[in-house]
């Protein structure tokens, strides 16, 4: 297998386990604990299992692929270029995404995501698992997402467009366990913002630093409101 067909592996390979991890972590860990529901523990473990999706992932490009993990060469930036990337991306993806999440529920009357709701409950105050549960995602996710599969996408299509869009599609369809319209909508607005910076600045740190942010506030958010109230986020 050539370099080319390893590459359009790898990325299949990524997508399934991931997905997998989002839609059946919770059974598994349910399973391996004995602990049934949501809860503090399971919800960690589900955490943990996405950290090893990096690591098989890690594994495969050592391996299989033999060739640099990031295909793009991370460029490095001033302090005060990170401040700036890091607040613009981050009110670009919060009015953004606010704007599709007001005509999604405009359109549909959507509630909000149920399994949201069930995840208000143990993050509460659990400020050690709020704060790994954004380490988390904002790590693995744009690890895989922009640092791995918008790259070879690129390669393999020789088309930088393209690249964006799937990757931001991708990303959107991982988000799909909410089980809501705006949780694949927002997701997907947000990776092709995400998407587009890494072609054009090539840094992944500025992206975990902004992922990071946009999770962790609003957690805090859901922190400080009332359940009832979380719809109009």
């Amino acid at each position: 297998m050539n370099l080319t067909g390893k590459y359009a592996v790898g990325i299949l390979l990524t997508f399934v386990i991931l997905a997998a991890a989002m839609l059946y972590s919770f059974p598994a860990v349910t399973t391996i604990t004995g602990i049934r529901g949501i809860t503090e523990t399971n919800f960690f473990l589900s955490r943990i299992i996405l950290w090893i999706v990096l690591i098989i992932v890690f594994l495969y490009n050592v391996f299989i692929e033999k060739s640099a993990f990031f295909l793009r060469k991370e460029k490095k930036y001033s302090a005060t270029f990170y401040i700036k990337a890091v607040v613009s991306l981050y009110f670009i993806c919060l009015i953004g995404g606010a704007i599709l999440n007001a005509v999604v529920m405009f359109v549909t009357q959507e509630k909000i995501s149920e399994k949201l709701l069930n995840l208000v409950p143990i993050l509460r105050n659990n400020y050690f698992l709020v704060i790994f549960t954004c380490l988390t995602a904002a790590i693995v996710e744009e690890f895989l997402m922009r640092g791995y599969i918008q790259p070879r996408i690129e390669k393999i299509y020789n088309n930088p467009t393209v690249a964006i869009v799937i990757s931001a599609v991708l990303f959107g369809i991982l988000h799909s366990t909410y089980g809501t319209i705006s949780q694949v909508l927002g997701p997907f607005f947000i990776g092709v913002v995400f998407a587009v910076f890494y072609k054009r600045y090539s840094n992944i740190k500025i992206l975990i630093i902004c992922h990071f942010m946009i999770d962790f506030i609003a957690m805090m958010v859901m922190n400080c409101i009332d359940i009832k109230h979380l719809s109009v986020f």
